[in-house]
């Protein structure tokens, strides 16, 4: 068992704007999942993407939009949002403070998924 703060583990930006911190996985002895918090600036988003994974997060603080395919959906603190396989998807903060998101995802052949061993 581990517990630390977030705010203790230290981050990489995968795109301006975002930091990324990786909270639970492989380093911390867990077999199938990895839970990370993002922390998004104001203007500041994830990149539009799909994969071939499920996912979910969690709205801890802030207000944003979630982008599906050409649709927004307004995004608050304690929204849970379940993002399916194939499913086109973005988070964007549009609040005034920072927006704080955890996400889960699935260990692929024990790696963070668009990740190589070592990074």
């Amino acid at each position: 068992m581990k517990i630390q703060n977030y705010r203790d583990v230290k981050g990489n930006r995968p795109v301006p704007g975002v930091v990324m911190r990786v909270v639970a996985g492989p380093d911390e002895g867990a077999p199938t999942f990895v839970m990370r918090v993002f922390e998004i600036e104001t203007g500041s988003g994830t990149l539009h993407h799909a994969h071939d994974w499920e996912h979910e997060m969690f709205v801890m603080e802030g207000q944003g939009v979630l982008k599906s395919g050409n649709t927004e959906r307004p995004l608050r603190e304690g929204d849970a949002i379940t993002v399916l396989s194939g499913e086109q998807h973005g988070v964007m903060n549009t609040g005034k403070g920072m927006l704080r998101v955890i996400c889960v995802v699935p260990l692929v052949d024990g790696v963070m998924p668009g990740m190589k061993v070592g990074d």
